[in-house]
């Protein structure tokens, strides 16, 4: 059976996007290089930010999401994943602007705790401001039985929000300890008030937190989707 290729729409942001693509490779059973999977990459950082739209204070990143797909579909992609979490709150639209399909990481988190970790009633939630008011795990979480708890507002602004956006934020390049040290500081926060397991709900999270780093088990949603994209390419996970 032909494998399927795999199409990334990058740029938001593009670390995000080389650490999909790094668990995508890492995650595949291979002893050499044709047994991995060709993968298209069209890393566009000049989308607009999704939170900002996402309050309607900013531009429109769906045109232009929709542009880089297409871009993605005639090179041969049979199959589009987005690195990003923020951005699937534009997925009914974009899946609607294409032809080929396009993965959910937001499905596929709630896909994996329903069959990994079915014990879980309440999870917490790291993630940009954008993506915790537009609720975009809220209702799936809640059809399989989760509740999701969420940072206070002081500690996602001052803590959560500086970690990925600050000067010296994630999204700069600061993968430090610093950063480190906030995203764990907000998650011992929700794991304080029954916090199950924690989703690293922005495609940043991972760059600086690891499974290990908590008492619970922490749901990297970029490994969760590299997984996905593979298992959707047909190939073997190892």
């Amino acid at each position: 059976m032909k494998e399927g290729i795999i199409g990334i729409l990058g740029g938001m942001g593009p670390e995000a996007t080389l650490d999909l693509f790094q668990k995508i490779i890492k995650n595949t059973k291979a002893v050499k290089d044709q047994d991995h999977f060709r993968v298209l990459i069209d890393n566009n950082p000049k989308i607009p930010d999704r939170t900002p739209a996402i309050f309607g204070s900013g531009e429109n990143p769906l045109p232009m999401m929709i542009e880089t797909a297409k871009n993605l579909e005639r090179a041969g992609a049979d199959f589009i994943v987005i690195p990003c979490v923020s951005a699937h709150y534009f997925i009914k639209e974009l899946r609607e602007g294409i032809a080929i399909p396009v993965i959910s990481i937001i499905e596929e988190v709630a896909g994996e705790i329903e069959r990994r970790l079915p014990g879980i009633k309440r999870t917490g939630l790291i993630a940009t401001t954008g993506t915790i008011r537009a609720g975009l795990f809220h209702d799936p979480l809640r059809e399989i039985g989760v509740e999701v708890l969420v940072p206070t507002t002081e500690d996602q602004e001052s803590i959560v929000m500086s970690a990925i956006y600050g000067e010296s934020g994630i999204k700069a390049g600061f993968t430090s300890l610093e950063n480190k040290e906030k995203i764990l500081k907000a998650s011992n926060a929700l794991i304080e008030k029954g916090a199950q397991g924690i989703i690293g709900g922005c495609t940043e999270v991972p760059l600086v937190v690891q499974q290990g780093d908590m008492e619970v088990p922490f749901l990297d949603s970029l490994n969760i989707l590299a997984l996905s994209a593979i298992r959707i390419a047909k190939g073997k996970v190892r």
